[in-house]
């Protein structure tokens, strides 16, 4: 029988980039896994673990070796390996002595294709210590690197230098050299509490003893939650609400293998300046964790996760308040000397700021955003002069120490700026609204002119660098158009503004000032966008066959768009759906054969078929009755109402020979089924509609 023992195997290195380290964690733990599974070595669970300090992977329950295998080797054809005199040919002693064998001692295999000399052996597997060594090499080389450094004199290569190594296999070291290193059962606790070697018995001793010995807390989840315990108590403490995201979180807990809270303090001079602006420099620049009070407004205190258990925590406390004070006064600088200078004043200074080297000027995308958020304004009956005020400044904030200093306060502080100037309200908002949303499934813009400037921005974007064919491909998109793509259909669905996409790209397109604008670019983003839509309704719980029904009809306004896709949802679930989707894929497919146009205009006195007068009457009821329907986009109501020409197409496909012998029959027949299939075409193509395990 196959042993199975616990496999650990740690990777020790200088400090890894904390932004990486969860990546490279998930990808090392895959890559091993994907190539047990190749050898064919069975196990159990695999557990990664990562510190700034390490990369480490346990998998419980590792065989011994491979199992053994049956080998088989095809050799020459019969007819090839013997000649006249049945002696063997050099083709059949070549194979014989390639596998170490007589010609004798080979096995016949026959096939439908004739009769071949072959070879056959039992292979014994290879064991765990013969096939770790390659599978950590390769799946050490196989992680998500962009560039890989060497250090000393080796041509090792590694996000960092490596230092040391450790494989086990049960209690036993796996002699193994794995990126210069020779492997050991030896381990190296925290750089400055326990420096020294840990020996590890076994990989079930590894959590235990690198913790109790060594001051690290290998697994990342863990020491993340531990991380987020002492927060809460230490905000607990002020009073307060911490204030971080899981990225924040995220890169704090990749820096530290042995966390400690620490509670810091700043002058309450600083609260003038706008929040955001203390909360960017703590979070981006230091790390800390701002806290806020009940009612939202920030504390004078923050919180940093220190990487040691200092004697001495008040020097410490000092030391991180002396780092954050010069920030703040940066800030503040900035802040004052930036307010000198309105944002008008800045709007000339855009013409040398470069957009896009073909598309002009930052001052060229102003003049187009104002003419974008002209023509919106105007369909949504908005205010258009507060709406091309707002684009008029738009991007001045760009030009502000501020946004040089803090680069994610694009927008935010421009609406700071402009309250200051005394803007209009909505100005102001919409300064920073118009990059709603930051990031998917992000805060969209709440005001008006916030979602007019957001719309007109991300299609400025994406008409322009699809008009100089810069369409992004596979994993690539400089320009974040996918992004810009989705935040208009959801600014458009969720915001419920009738706008076409159509009419807003055409527009957006005549914008584009440079005179060499990429073939069929309207088509092209439009087609983009709508793979977008796919993407999102998908997300949002609908099924591709419901999309493809809707998209089949072509309807370019996304709010209506989502309306029919309900309509669809809903209908699908009715007991006529099924047999009506059938019968629809069958009209389409019968008038796809037709030899020529077909009508939907029927002569009532050509009808012969009972069953045909009854589809007439039972359409042209259905149609009185959706008409008021549809005039209301009440789309479920109309497919509901026309779920009640079930029977009536039952009976015509039972009853009615469609193709007659007769021309001018056929042709009439043609024209009923036509004009039948148009009613449910006015909402949607609900022949495209499939249902598991039912017959259309």
């Amino acid at each position: 029988m196959t042993a199975y023992q616990d496999c650990l195997f740690e990777l020790g290195t200088e400090e890894l980039p904390p932004q990486a380290l969860l990546k490279l964690r998930d990808a090392l733990r895959h890559e091993i896994s994907k190539r047990l599974d190749e050898t064919v070595l069975e196990h159990g669970e695999i557990i990664a673990y990562a510190t700034p300090r390490r990369l480490a992977v346990l998998i419980k329950q590792l065989a011994a070796s491979q199992p053994d295998q049956q080998v088989e080797r095809r050799g020459p054809p019969v007819r090839a390996a013997f000649d006249a005199d049945g002696k063997p040919t050099k083709s059949a002693l070549g194979f014989a002595k390639t596998n170490s064998t007589t010609v004798e001692q080979l096995q016949r295999l026959k096939t439908d294709k004739g009769e071949w000399l072959c070879f056959r052996e039992l292979s014994k597997g290879q064991t765990v210590q013969q096939l770790l060594p390659e599978i950590l090499n390769q799946s050490l080389n196989s992680l998500p690197i962009p560039k890989r450094m060497r250090w000393g004199d080796s041509d090792h290569q590694f996000v960092r230098p490596v230092h040391w190594l450790m494989l086990l296999y049960g209690s036993d070291v796996i002699q193994a050299q794995v990126l210069g290193l020779t492997a050991d059962r030896l381990t190296y606790g925290h750089r400055f509490h326990a420096p020294q070697a840990i020996s590890i018995p076994a990989p079930s001793d590894y959590l235990s003893c690198l913790q109790k010995d060594g001051y690290v807390i290998a697994d990342f989840d863990t020491r993340r939650d531990h991380i987020k315990t002492q927060i809460q108590i230490q905000s607990d403490t002020l009073g307060g609400i911490p204030q971080y995201n899981d990225a924040l979180l995220n890169e704090i807990t990749a820096l530290v293998e042995w966390p400690v809270a620490l509670v810091g303090n700043f002058e309450k001079q600083y609260l003038g300046l706008p929040a955001e602006v203390l909360i960017t420099t703590m979070q981006t620049n230091q790390k800390y964790v701002p806290v806020k009070d009940a009612q939202g407004k920030l504390l004078p205190h923050f919180i940093t996760i220190l990487n040691i258990d200092s004697s001495n925590p008040k020097i410490v406390r000092q030391g991180n308040e002396r780092v954050i004070r010069p920030r703040l006064g940066d800030a503040a600088f900035f802040w004052d000397q930036d307010r000198k200078k309105p944002l008008q004043q800045r709007v000339a200074e855009l013409d040398n700021v470069v957009e896009q080297i073909k598309l002009g000027s930052m001052l060229d995308k102003t003049s187009r955003l104002e003419n974008i958020s002209q023509n919106i304004a105007r369909q949504l009956n908005a205010d258009t002069k507060v709406a091309v005020r707002a684009a008029h400044l738009s991007k001045t904030d760009l030009l502000t120490d501020m946004v040089g200093e803090f680069a994610t306060l694009q927008g935010i502080t421009g609406r700071y700026y402009a309250l200051e100037d005394g803007e209009h309200e909505q100005v102001a908002a919409a300064l920073q609204e118009q990059y709603m949303p930051r990031q998917s499934g992000g805060e969209l813009p709440t005001t008006t002119t916030g979602q007019i400037l957001s719309l007109a921005d991300k299609l400025d974007t994406l008409v322009g660098i699809f008009s100089i064919g810069m369409i992004p491909s596979g994993v690539k998109d400089p320009y974040g158009l996918r992004r810009a793509a989705l935040g208009i259909l959801r600014i458009l669905v969720e915001k419920n503004l009738e706008l076409d996409l159509i009419e807003l790209v055409k527009h957006g397109l005549a914008q584009q000032t440079h005179n060499k604008i990429e073939k069929d670019t309207e088509s092209k983003v439009i087609e983009f966008l709508l793979d977008r839509l796919r993407g999102y309704c998908l997300d949002q719980g609908y099924l591709p066959d419901e999309f493809d029904a809707v998209r089949t009809v072509n309807p370019t306004r996304p709010v209506d768009f989502m309306r029919r896709l309900e309509a669809v949802q809903r209908f699908r679930s009715l007991p006529e759906a099924v047999s009506l989707a059938a019968a629809n894929k069958r009209i389409r497919n019968i008038l796809r054969k037709a030899e020529h146009t077909v009508s939907n205009s029927v002569s009532e006195n050509i009808l012969t078929e009972p069953a045909e007068h009854n589809l007439y009457s039972a359409t042209l009821q259905a149609q009185t009755g959706v008409e008021p329907l549809l005039s209301d986009y009440n789309y479920t109501a109309a497919l509901q109402q026309l779920a009640a020409l079930k029977q009536p197409v039952d009976d015509f496909f039972d009853h009615v020979m469609v193709m007659a012998d007769d021309p001018e029959l056929k042709t009439n027949r043609l024209a009923l089924l036509q004009k039948t299939q148009q009613l449910f075409l006015r909402i949607a193509d609900i022949g495209k509609l499939q249902f598991t395990g039912q017959t259309l």
